[in-house]
């Protein structure tokens, strides 16, 4: 099997700008774009490919067909869904406070797994900020009353942001994406998401939107974060391109390449390749891209070929 081409799936929340259309090309009569899922076999929106033999077939639907072991990999047997969800995020505005439950409370509550995930920032207004864990530890009724006396921003972790750093989110850390943020998202394949606040905003519907707080409470881990905001690996100079691991988890791995001609890569059995362009253009082998490209590169592809001046997430499993 070919190099699959994908079309993201987007999606118009309240906080979404124009970036993604503007900057990456998407093409939408959406007024705003806040989302571009980019690799997703999840039932809210399933990539389709773009081209070549399989055009217009979802990319689950092709994973199907083949089987899951030889088109995502071996280390996909661990997983008893497709493993991840891959997002590009434009916050013109802020997101909700809100967090993920684990798998255990996901999947018995609500019917799925849980959600852990990292955001790469790829850009940050000079006065961005992300929400991100607690200042101090409290008590999850310290957290519940914070919440009700709508002093939860007092006790919350406010963290400044710029183009390069990286937030490892692990499910049960209270979050959020602040406005005037760029951000390239890696995930477990879940969408299961509880808001704790919303600054009072009102969805389509002209109603406010809905809180979550008793499942918020149930889940929220309530200290200070335990990880550092940047990639787990340092920048390391190939000459030809500039690798750095952005992290490496039993979840997912993922790279970033800052191609300045050539770099060579491979799929062997265990995992498949995901290529996510978030700047430049290029060739990968004889398919042209260029920025906001997505492309699923089957496991035991073996080797291909990036050549161009370009920026590019590649994340496996």
């Amino acid at each position: 099997m070919d190099i699959l081409r994908l079309k993201p799936v987007l999606k118009d929340y309240i906080w979404g700008g124009e970036r993604l259309k503007n900057d990456f090309g998407f093409e939408s009569d959406l007024d705003k774009v806040a989302e571009g899922w980019m690799l997703s076999c999840h039932k809210d929106g399933k990539n389709t490919v773009v081209g070549g033999e399989y055009d217009g077939q979802t990319l689950d639907s092709i994973i199907e067909k083949f089987g899951k072991e030889k088109i995502v990999g071996t280390r996909s047997l661990d997983f008893p869904y497709f493993p991840v969800l891959i997002k590009l995020i434009d916050a013109k505005d802020n997101l909700s406070i809100q967090v993920h439950p684990d798998n255990e409370y996901a999947q018995r509550v609500e019917g799925e797994f849980g959600k852990t995930e990292i955001w790469y920032v790829l850009d940050a207004t000079d006065d961005a900020q992300l929400v991100y864990g607690f200042k101090n530890e409290i008590t999850s009724d310290e957290f519940k009353a914070a919440i009700e006396n709508n002093t939860l921003m007092d006790v919350l972790n406010s963290v400044k942001v710029k183009k390069g750093d990286l937030f490892f989110i692990e499910a049960g850390t209270v979050h959020a994406i602040g406005k005037g943020t760029l951000i390239a998202e890696i995930q477990q394949n879940s969408n299961s998401t509880y808001r704790v606040y919303d600054y009072g905003r009102v969805g389509a519907d002209g109603k406010p939107r809905e809180l979550h707080v008793k499942k918020a409470v149930d889940v929220s881990v309530t200290k200070p974060p335990k990880y550092d905001i940047k990639p787990m690996g340092e920048p390391v100079d190939n000459d030809d391109y500039i690798s750095t691991l952005l992290t490496d988890c039993d979840l997912f791995t993922v790279n970033h390449y800052d191609v300045k001609n050539q770099i060579s890569l491979n799929t062997d059995e265990k995992s498949f390749n995901h290529i996510l362009v978030v700047d430049g253009c290029g060739k990968i082998n004889d398919k042209e891209f260029k920025k906001g490209d997505s492309f699923f590169v089957p496991a035991n592809f073996g080797n291909y070929e990036i050549f161009g001046k370009c920026e590019i997430i590649i994340t496996k499993i």
